[in-house]
């Protein structure tokens, strides 16, 4: 017999402003019993789920108390057995640095249909509201997005092959990490000069900082930059003096950037 069940949906759901969530994403919060959700997700998302559905939060916080992630896909493959319609809501992009990749590993081996929602990644979001474009004819033709924080087991960043591999650089979870980065991306070539820029809260009440990379650290330092920010650096970031733009306002206020 078919099963025809509705899979377990994970959502992307943007970098933070509720109304950069999809259509789509929204129809199948509207449609959950249970809603497992990130850290750090805005009200503005969590209300678009139903009256009467479950709100759980497994979200992570790096150095803080979370949610182990095996829990999560226990929690998961749980609710969906129990006959509940599940949705996973992860920050951003379930498939970028939000282990939906894991979590569908996980559904597909106890047998669970799933589909994936995707979602405005935090590094462009970030980058686009602090009117810098990633990629810019004769000054960026490539982007490389990279997670300062390494999992267990795994190599350190090469910061020579980090510094070659693209025009721009996008650093998810690289405030801790940032000193570090910076003085391999300068031992590789690239230049003191370069346009860095850091930004807390994408998208909600966006918070940046910029400075040449050589001055970087102290810039995010004395500005007090904690994590989870977004960390671009490339002559793409020089721009934003001239492309920056206030947000038009949202149903929640307005979103402003904020140097």
């Amino acid at each position: 017999m078919t099963n025809t069940r509705p899979p377990v949906a994970l959502i992307g759901a943007g970098p933070g402003d509720p109304e950069l969530i999809t259509r789509k994403a929204a129809r199948l919060l509207q449609a959950a019993d249970v809603v497992f959700h990130d850290a750090l997700i805005d009200r503005g998302v969590l209300e678009l789920a139903r009256p009467g559905a479950r709100l759980v939060a497994v979200g992570k916080r790096g150095g803080r108390a979370s949610t182990p992630q095996l829990a999560i896909h226990e929690q998961l493959i749980r609710a969906w057995r129990a006959g509940l319609r599940v949705a996973r809501l992860k920050g951003g992009d379930p498939f970028i640095f939000g282990r939906g990749g894991e979590e569908c590993m996980a559904l597909r081996a106890a047998g669970i249909p799933y589909e994936v929602v995707p979602g405005v990644t935090s590094g462009s979001a970030a980058a686009t509201y602090a009117g810098v474009p990633l990629t810019y004819r004769a000054m960026s033709q490539s982007v490389l997005f990279l997670t300062g924080r390494r999992a267990r087991g795994t190599d350190a960043i090469d910061g020579v092959a980090v510094a070659r591999a693209a025009d721009t650089l996008v650093i998810y979870m690289g405030v801790e990490s940032l000193p570090i980065l910076c003085a391999e991306l300068l031992r590789a070539g690239r230049s003191p000069s370069t346009p860095a820029l850091a930004v807390e809260w994408a998208t909600i009440n966006q918070r940046e900082v910029a400075a040449p990379l050589a001055e970087f650290v102290g810039a995010c330092g004395h500005a007090e930059i904690k994590s989870p920010a977004i960390i671009v650096i490339g002559d793409v970031v020089a721009l934003r003096d001239t492309l920056a733009f206030a947000p038009a306002p949202t149903a929640r206020g307005v979103c402003c950037a904020a140097s």
